[in-house]
């Protein structure tokens, strides 16, 4: 079933029968969820598992393969439509026809798949992709630091920097609540954070402490290097800039392997989470479409799907290298899983303030060194109806147009954080994927309902009056217009008329 997923690298030799592997066989929906289109929920979660989990069926049917090839059924979840199967990789070749090689890319060696994996007949129907026979690193973080970092050098070079709460004061959003009763979920694929870090970095903006939970998915988990340029930077900012921008709002940090089977399991885990229920996720690690394997991106948006059924908003970072997105064929990339129509994708903007009041606002892009913002058509998800309802054209083989809305990215006006004790200045589009999250946890509280999946309500909306419209930059291939453009989306936000435009809406009823 599916496609052949080339390895990259080099070949280093043959896998070792004996070597422990773990699959996620992902089932489909027994019937497919209801997408709001008025935001919200359309079903609870007490609902989902009967209407749009696993077929008990299929999940017989799992079961006897897995019986049938002398592989051990590790974990069966119906509501995330999970079974997975645990063996030695002799055994996984025989049940799958597919043969596994040890590779290796960019000095990390990895279990890689030839041949396209092949079901029986009975079971081929019901799956939608199997994830973890190849276990290569899939996903690259999408924050940039300056290498003048230290918020005094900037500031000693004649730059600016931020606080993420005086970023969030700049676009107007609602800081007069702080996200009670909401749930961030923030999805992470390597690095870790210090809550001592945490504490201290708060008490110098005299924020509260925000109540932080960790949940391990795969074989995530929190693992600092002590090193701030690392992966560590990216939990950090993300944390801390969830936690600043919506200091009431609840954190839980799922940590999962790099790989596609970790990302999609970590979302699974967030979105049917019945413990800490997120009301909204933040995702700021992705890569190019191409390097993903096209069903794990179909299970991704259809996870996505079950979060909008279930009126979680997902916010996600579109990249931090321009219209190529850093493949080096020539052509226009979008990020995954920013390019998911299913999530909120988040540009990025550089913007000039005086007195606190923004001056002017244009495209990021501060070139290969520094980064520009991620922005394009997909190639695996064609146009939504609420994107064709703005007259987009996306280019011949285009489709879902990324990104949805934007922020401040830039690294010359970039974001003060605290990592592995150091205080650094970071940016990038990863630093708005938590911004927004923020500041749907701001709106979720001050409207008093979830907002949920977003898109058909944002793209009717008057651009001019409930965004501010970016109209000038380029990315690379694409420049800023005038309304909805490929960089920036819609634009950034001006949270207290977007408020107002939320709050006039009819949403759908949160049975969540």
């Amino acid at each position: 079933m599916g496609t052949d997923r080339k390895p990259i690298g080099a070949r280093v030799a043959d896998l070792a029968g004996d070597e422990q592997v773990e699959v996620s066989v992902i089932l489909k929906p027994k019937s497919r969820v209801a997408v709001p289109h008025r935001g919200g929920a359309s079903v609870s979660r007490e609902e989902f598992a009967a209407k749009h989990g696993a077929d008990n069926e299929a999940v017989i049917k799992a079961k006897r393969f897995a019986s049938e090839n002398n592989l051990v059924v590790s974990e069966i979840s119906v509501e995330r439509r999970i079974v997975k199967l645990r063996g030695t990789a002799a055994d996984m070749m025989r049940a799958f026809e597919i043969k596994l090689d040890r590779y290796e890319h960019q000095g990390h060696q990895y279990r890689a798949q030839t041949g396209a994996l092949q079901l029986p007949a009975d079971l081929s129907g019901s799956v939608e992709a199997v994830l973890g026979l190849d276990n290569r690193r899939q996903a690259k973080t999408n924050y940039r630091v300056r290498p003048d970092a230290d918020p005094e050098a900037v500031l000693l070079a004649g730059g600016t920097s931020y606080s993420p709460r005086e970023i969030a004061a700049l676009y107007e959003f609602p800081l007069d609540v702080t996200g009670a009763g909401q749930t961030v979920a923030i999805l992470e694929q390597g690095g870790g954070y210090k809550p001592a870090d945490l504490k201290k970095y708060l008490a110098s903006l005299k924020i509260p402490e925000p109540n932080v939970t960790l949940v391990l998915v795969d074989d995530g988990k929190n693992a600092p290097t002590g090193r701030p340029l690392s992966a560590d930077g990216e939990v950090m900012m993300d944390i801390e800039v969830v936690a600043a921008v919506a200091p009431g709002a609840k954190i839980v940090v799922y940590f999962t392997a790099n790989t596609s089977q970790g990302l999609y399991d970590a979302l699974a885990t967030a979105i049917h989470d019945k413990v800490n229920q997120p009301t909204i996720i933040s995702i700021s690690w992705g890569s190019a479409e191409s390097a993903w394997d096209p069903r794990a991106m179909t299970a991704f948006d259809l996870a996505a799907q079950d979060a909008a059924a279930l009126g979680i908003t997902i916010c996600v970072a579109s990249g931090d290298h321009g219209s190529a997105d850093n493949v080096a064929d020539g052509g226009n990339h979008v990020d995954f899983p920013a390019s998911s129509p299913h999530v909120l994708a988040c540009g990025g903007t550089s913007l000039q303030t005086a007195k606190g009041v923004i001056t002017s606002e244009t495209v990021w892009n501060d070139g290969a060194t520094l980064g520009a913002g991620g922005g394009g058509f997909s190639i695996q998800f064609p146009l939504p109806a609420w994107q064709s309802s703005l007259k987009i054209s996306p280019p011949s083989g285009g489709g879902r147009g990324v990104p949805d809305v934007s922020g401040v990215a830039d690294l010359k006006t970039g974001y003060k954080v605290m990592v592995d004790g150091k205080s650094l200045v970071l940016g990038g589009t990863s630093a708005v994927a938590p911004l927004w999250a923020g500041l749907i946890a701001l709106l979720n509280e001050k409207l008093g309902k979830q907002l949920g999946f977003l898109h058909p309500i944002l793209y009717a909306l008057p651009e001019a009056e409930d965004f501010r419209d970016i109209t000038a930059g380029t990315n690379g291939a694409f420049s800023a217009g005038t309304g909805w453009d490929p960089l920036t989306g819609l634009g950034s936000p001006s949270g207290d008329r977007l408020m107002k435009a939320l709050g006039d809406q009819k949403l759908t009823a949160a049975k969540a």
